[in-house]
């Protein structure tokens, strides 16, 4: 990953660079409909000799005018190249089609951060999701998430999950290396977590700490898959300091939650886990820290997920370069015994055990 040292750009690339920046919501929209109007499809199925606008407007029904104004930005953009008269899929296309990572970002960013984004500057003087209002009025997404719109609800899973579903088989063998009788998976979200971990484990039982309004969710997923008996349900708002946390586990998980938060309430949660543990448990931390990443790419990606949570989520959090956070578990009373980076999609694995 680049150290973000050095200015890439002369002047000529710099202003090139920034005319791109102005015009990139326009671009994002091109990209996203040609995909949508499959007009991508056509020009993967026809391989290198490509197509030109009429036959792609026959085999899309869309119309030659709508072919030739979004593939012509397109060409502008890298999306696409021209052979004589016929549009040719370039690799970006390819990848815009393809790529599993691109589609869940790209719909993700559509279909619950795009309109929201239009209050980012608000969301920063304020330090609250003031784009949240896009989408219900709610004080932070959490409360909202099993009510969004069905478009931005589907889109906001399939990022969500696309990430951790990747990390969490690497992890079972690990956490149940001495394995476990019960694990507290805070933020436990839709139980998915804590399903895999009752399907590696035929003796283990979890109790997930979350909002009531996820909590149900979870524990219906419990139900289907036949774990009802060994996946439980605590309602708490981390948020609350007076209600008090659980305690007999030993095991505390915690995945892609601490990144919902402000250093000052990660603090006061860390804090608040290591009063309620036994001395003896082991304290398991999943995050995504963008200074971790092996490729530019992804350090692109969570720093401008960040801006979701600034906009949308709660207006006070994000993805913290990993030296931040692990200040805050050294002040709050642990010691990192391990730390594993690249896990899966990015992720960071921190084994913790109190100080």
């Amino acid at each position: 990953m680049t150290g973000f040292t050095n200015d890439p750009f002369n002047a000529l690339a710099a202003k090139t660079e920034a005319q791109k920046l102005a015009f990139s919501p326009i671009i994002f929209h091109t990209a996203r409909t040609l995909r949508d109007l499959k007009i991508l499809q056509v020009l993967d199925d026809a391989g290198n000799n490509g197509l030109n606008a009429e036959q792609i407007s026959v085999a899309t029904e869309v119309s030659e005018y709508g072919v030739k104004v979004l593939l012509d930005m397109a060409l502008s953009a890298y999306i696409v190249t021209w052979k004589q008269d016929r549009y040719c899929l370039a690799n970006l296309g390819y990848f815009l089609l393809h790529d599993g990572m691109t589609n869940a970002n790209m719909d993700f960013t559509a279909d619950v951060c795009y309109a929201a984004m239009m209050h980012l500057t608000q969301s920063i003087q304020q330090g609250k999701p003031a784009g949240l209002k896009e989408l219900g009025d709610w004080p932070t997404i959490y409360q909202g998430l099993s009510q969004l719109p069905p478009q931005a609800k589907q889109s906001w899973f399939a990022f969500d999950h696309f990430y951790s579903d990747r990390s969490f088989p690497l992890l079972l063998d690990k956490v149940f290396t001495q394995p476990p009788l019960r694990i507290f998976d805070i933020g436990g979200n839709t139980g998915k977590w804590a399903l895999q971990c009752c399907q590696h484990n035929k003796d283990v039982e979890v109790t997930i700490i979350d909002l009531p309004q996820q909590i149900a969710v979870a524990l219906e997923h419990a139900q289907q898959a036949g774990f009802s008996d060994r996946i439980k349900g605590y309602a708490v708002d981390m948020l609350d300091r007076k209600q008090a946390l659980p305690q007999g586990a030993d095991v505390w998980w915690m995945s892609q939650f601490l990144d919902c938060f402000s250093p000052m309430e990660i603090l006061s949660i860390l804090r608040r886990v290591r009063q309620a543990m036994r001395l003896d448990a082991k304290v398991y931390i999943l995050e995504l820290f963008w200074d971790a990443q092996r490729y530019e790419a992804a350090s692109y990606c969570l720093n401008a997920t960040s801006l979701y949570f600034t906009c949308l989520a709660n207006g006070n959090s994000r993805f913290y370069r990993s030296e931040d956070f692990l200040e805050l578990v050294a002040e709050a009373g642990f010691i990192v015994t391990e730390r594993e980076d690249d896990i899966g999609l990015g992720h960071t694995l921190l084994t913790l055990q109190a100080g």
